[in-house]
């Protein structure tokens, strides 16, 4: 994926990731009770993550699918703010989130377990 999401795209795709292929009115139904868009909006930005090549639909009934996947805009996205934010290092992000506060201990042993189950040896990078 090389294309930046508008959070209004992203909430389109969201919502296809959790329901699966379902049909643009449906999409509407959602975007209604959810975020209270008008059934125009919710097919106008539609539109626009087809153009962008987000979504695709299908006939008959204006079935939308996701095109991305969630790890997919995690990934670009994650580097697009180390890039724009933090010059292009990744430890500096994370430093900005231990150095914050911002995890909490059930959460750093989380992150323990990843960097381990990666093959990351820690010691050795001392």
């Amino acid at each position: 994926m090389n294309t930046k999401l508008f959070d209004s795209e992203l909430k389109i795709v969201e919502i296809l990731w959790r329901e699966g292929d379902i049909t643009a009115k449906q999409i509407a139904e959602f975007t209604k009770r959810e975020i209270g868009w008008s059934k125009t909006t919710t097919y106008t930005v539609i539109k626009k993550c087809i153009e962008k090549g987000i979504i695709a639909k299908r006939e008959p009934g204006y079935i939308c699918h996701a095109l991305v996947s969630k790890a997919e805009v995690q990934c670009f996205e994650t580097n697009e703010l180390i890039e724009r934010i933090f010059d292009g290092k990744a430890d500096l992000l994370v430093a900005h989130l231990l150095g914050k506060g911002r995890l909490s201990k059930s959460s750093l042993e989380h992150l323990k377990n990843l960097v381990e189950h990666l093959g990351v040896d820690v010691q050795r990078l001392k």
